[in-house]
């Protein structure tokens, strides 16, 4: 069996070789394709494969018919939408992700731009404290209650609102159910966004629900772009000249949130919220376990198409 690393953006070494002692102590051939420039040469990459560790890297019908050996594909962290779901159940390989390993980076970035965002990006100027602020978590998987967790510190007070989870799971960590968003973003001076992108999220973050913020609110995204009504948002920011957006996922209207918002936005150059070592490592020696797991024994657990 052959297990294919393609990352265009690669794991750290000591991922690769943590990875490596997975995959070799359970009998399997490990091989690399790392900084490719051409989709031609993941196609090529592909062609024996017989499981496939991604990272960003886009899983098309294409690709998928070029891997005539594929049994799994497994995308290091927590979002799947690079990969085509559909084609792969076509295609008979199995799409897993592996929730939870990146979970920590991306609550400790969030908590940092709220930081960032309430001390006026760090300008000089007298900014304010997170201590004794409303903050509402929109959707409390891994990362949410590891926001929470970590707001806790900063005594912050905190609000939640998933529609998939029970309220008592949210209340034992300390935070307050809400019945829905319109009551979180109303109730709460920071939003942090944990959403996936799905038909249901895209665009539903837009100018009625921010709007319901209070004075001086502050919304973090470290979830998806596509989830922002990037037209609304700048409506909203223009009326209301309170309102800060920090995020680690560019809008396609960057330019546009740049000239006009100064001193109300930012945005990392990249996605950053899994980019530490340590999330790089555990995500990728995850990746590598549930392919040996899949591969041995037809373990399913964190299977994402149907």
């Amino acid at each position: 069996m052959k297990v294919l690393i393609a990352t265009d953006k690669p794991f750290a070494k000591v991922a690769v070789d943590g990875i490596r002692k997975e995959i070799e102590a359970a009998g399997y051939e490990l091989a690399l394709l790392e900084k490719y420039t051409e989709k031609k040469q993941l196609l090529e990459a592909v062609k024996d494969a017989n499981a496939l560790i991604i990272r960003s890297d886009i899983i098309d019908a294409e690709v998928l018919n070029a891997a005539k050996e594929l049994k799994i594909v497994v995308r290091a962290g927590a979002g799947y939408d690079n990969v085509n779901l559909e084609a792969a159940t076509a295609h008979g390989v199995c799409v897993m992700n592996t929730p939870g390993q990146n979970s920590n980076a991306v609550a400790e970035l969030a908590l940092g731009l709220m930081v960032y965002a309430v001390r006026n990006f760090y300008n000089g100027t007298s900014g304010s404290e997170l201590k004794g602020k409303k903050l509402g978590i929109h959707a409390y998987g891994n990362v949410g209650r590891n926001v929470a967790r970590v707001a806790k510190g900063f005594g912050m007070e905190i609000y939640a609102y998933d529609a998939f989870c029970p309220k008592e799971v949210i209340e034992k960590d300390g935070a307050k159910a809400v019945d829905s968003a319109e009551e979180l973003y109303a109730a709460c001076d920071v939003v942090s966004l944990h959403i996936p992108a799905t038909a249901e999220t895209k665009n539903s973050i837009n100018y009625a629900l921010l709007n319901r913020m209070p004075k001086g609110a502050i919304l973090v995204n470290t979830a998806r772009k596509e989830v922002i009504n990037e037209a609304e948002l700048i409506k909203l920011m223009q009326d209301r000249p309170d309102f800060k957006y920090v995020t680690d996922i560019m809008p396609a209207a960057n330019a546009e949130f740049a000239e006009k918002f100064t001193g109300r936005y930012f945005s990392t150059p990249k996605k950053m919220g899994a980019q530490t070592s340590e999330a790089n490592i555990n995500a990728g020696i995850a990746a590598a376990k549930q392919i040996v797991g899949f591969l041995k024994e037809g373990c399913e657990k964190f299977k994402v198409n149907k």
